[in-house]
């Protein structure tokens, strides 16, 4: 355990931080699914807007509370900038504003507030951004590049700490330094330390967001505002269920449901996300199985399970 750590995790207590620096206008908390991009056919594997279009409306109509797009599981690292426009556009079309996310990652500034602009010119609930990917910037530095964002954005800031994708890891003084900013409302948390969720969630400063789908149940229990999830393209009426037991404090009857849903979690993550799941969502017709390469389709073995454990779940009443 770092020496950063110790210094902020005795007693939990809450940061008392004047109220004028917060806008707390936008709510994150809830159950957002981390949307997939779908593909045609073909070489060029262009978006596949219509089933793009028709995903998202059906998730918004089995009652999720919103759409998080161009984020890893959109396999944004694969699309052009002028992709990811045009797939925060087609949601755009059919999803209320409020309910859509955009993510933004980069490791250069310029570039990262060029692309920040565009999609400020368009109404949504906010943009998950993580610290630069790669180049492993300093604490200091990872405050400088979400100040400079969070000054410049026109929608409420989502931090994004996944340490294990991005190279580095936002450490708590720097998310407690972060969560004063009055444009930086949420962390989508995939950071890997109980210890800085729960006194994250303690302050009360920012909301939390769990994005590893095997803790949103101790997430909720813990006081967190829900999750940014790419399981809860399958069955999002189980996970919307079960944040509302927690809610009113059914947690037996909540625990449940978490574990039934556990075994789909796990097994949508035994290869690389979002290959499992897009194998689940075209073998219900929903899209084709197509991503772009390096990423490969899942294996028929990952398939056949994630579809045994999907089909398991049509037997809880």
């Amino acid at each position: 355990m770092s020496s950063s750590n110790n210094s902020n995790s005795s007693n939990f207590s809450n940061t008392h931080i004047d109220s004028s620096h917060h806008n707390r206008h936008r709510d994150f908390s809830g159950i957002w699914v981390a949307l997939i991009t779908p593909f045609c056919n073909g070489p060029e594997a262009a978006v596949d807007v219509p089933a793009l279009q028709a995903l998202a409306r059906k998730l918004i109509k089995e009652g999720v509370t919103g759409l998080v797009v161009c984020g890893s599981t959109g396999e944004a690292a694969a699309l052009s900038e002028e992709e990811q426009l045009q797939v925060l556009d087609a949601v755009l079309a059919v999803v209320s504003p409020n309910q859509v996310i955009m993510g933004l990652s980069g490791n250069h500034m310029g570039q990262v507030l060029h692309r920040l602009a565009a999609i400020g010119q368009r109404q949504l609930a906010g943009v998950l951004v993580t610290p630069p990917y790669y180049i492993r910037p300093s604490q200091a530095g990872i405050l400088h590049y979400f100040h400079e964002i969070a000054e410049a954005s026109a929608v409420p800031v989502v931090l994004y700490n996944i340490p294990y994708r991005t190279g580095v890891n936002m450490e708590l003084p720097t998310l407690q330094q972060l969560a004063k900013h009055p444009n930086i409302v949420a962390i989508k948390d995939c950071g890997g330390n109980l210890q800085t969720t729960m006194q994250l969630i303690t302050d009360g400063n920012i909301q939390v967001l769990t994005g590893e789908d095997h803790q949103l149940f101790a997430t909720l229990c813990l006081g967190g505002a829900g999750g940014i999830l790419a399981s809860a393209h399958l069955r999002p009426d189980l996970f919307m269920r079960m944040q509302a037991l927690i809610s009113t404090g059914e947690l037996a009857q909540a625990r449940r449901i978490f574990y039934r849903l556990l075994p789909v979690m796990l097994a949508l993550f035994e290869e690389p996300n979002p290959a499992p799941l897009k194998a689940a969502l075209a073998a219900s017709g929903l899209i084709k199985a197509n991503l772009r390469p390096p990423m490969l389709g899942a294996s028929a073995k990952t398939k056949d399970k994630l579809l045994r454990e999907i089909a398991q779940l049509d037997l809880l009443q």
